[in-house]
């Protein structure tokens, strides 16, 4: 399996492909799935969030599957009353006086059952060449969901941190990892309001609670600055990097697991596919060394990206190493 090989830094001939967003609403079977189905059935349903995980495999053959669901699930799992319309809101919010109400992670996993559930049934139809992944939120931007604009101590926010999300996140993990997933990745997009201090010397270690639970992985787009070294010395399974940052940098740094990225995903927007070709090739010609390297975007699909821009990509890039 060609993931398998990037994780444990084999060589590949061709590196897997997988972007982050795979499946949604650029797509226009997904759009059609829309029309009978609710964000929240597609994915809490299994058989559909099955059917999600399945469409970008089906139309544009990427490596890697994704689960298909929302980081918030796990704060509804902890009785924080959530809608999506279209997207996420939540009735209330947590705060220093009621959060003992939003405590319980063994209530939160067994609601998550879905999750494990979807998992095995995407892994048992994908076959054996292609690879499945799991995903949580990170637990700093989980938080800044749950509080809303709620104000909230920094001794607070660290004591609900370590009590509650992140032993929750990494009961997650474990789950999701027995269920089928070959790797969790932990999406932190949230972190534009963490102190730097902070970030290196407290919120790394709970990272490294999380990291224990098994084969996990680490992206985030709003890192503080210079704290990447940072997150590779917690030894994660792998790390996605954002478009701005130096793919051949980051791969010769991380000796451990892969490195995921890092195509502008707003260059897929471009109308002229020879264009968009060349921009491709000139990005190909700058990686030097592809060991360990998972291709895909900074982020994720953009909802505007037309299909055949995606298509373009996957099969340039199969022809580039072929």
């Amino acid at each position: 399996m060609k993931f398998d090989n990037a994780l444990l830094r084999r060589e590949n001939a061709c590196p897997p492909i997988w972007m982050m967003r795979q499946a949604g609403r650029y797509q226009q079977s997904y759009r059609s799935m829309k029309k009978s189905w609710t964000f929240e059935q597609m994915c809490k349903l299994p058989g559909l969030a099955t059917d999600v995980a399945m469409l970008p495999i089906n139309e544009f053959d990427f490596d890697v599957a994704i689960l298909f669901s929302d980081i918030l699930f796990h704060l509804e799992g902890l009785g924080l009353p959530l809608t999506f319309s279209p997207g996420p809101k939540f009735e209330l919010h947590l705060d220093e006086d009621n959060w003992v109400n939003y405590k319980d992670v063994n209530k939160a996993i067994d609601f998550l059952k879905f999750q494990s559930k979807a998992i095995k049934q995407t892994r048992d139809k994908l076959g054996s060449k292609k690879a499945l992944v799991g995903f949580v939120g990170g637990p700093w931007t989980i938080l800044n969901y749950a509080l809303g604009d709620k104000k909230a101590s920094d001794d607070f926010k660290h004591m609900y941190l370590k009590t509650v999300l992140v032993p929750l996140l990494r009961a997650s993990i474990k789950k999701q990892l027995e269920a089928g997933a070959d790797c969790v990745m932990i999406f932190d997009s949230g972190l534009k309001n963490i102190r730097k201090k902070y970030f290196d010397n407290e919120y790394c270690e709970l990272l490294k609670e999380l990291q224990s639970a098994g084969t996990t992985a680490y992206y985030s787009r709003t890192l503080p600055n210079n704290s990447l070294q940072k997150v590779i010395d917690v030894d994660f399974a792998g790390i996605g990097i954002d478009s701005n940052q130096d793919l051949n940098k980051t791969l010769q740094k991380v000796s451990k697991g892969f490195v995921q990225g890092n195509f502008d995903e707003t260059l897929l927007l471009i109308d002229s596919q020879k264009t968009l070709e060349k921009e491709i090739h000139k990005w190909l010609e700058t990686i030097e060394d592809t060991t360990g390297w998972v291709c895909g975007l900074g982020h994720g699909i953009l909802k505007e990206t037309p299909p055949k821009n995606v298509s373009l990509f996957v099969k340039t890039v199969r022809n580039y190493f072929d």
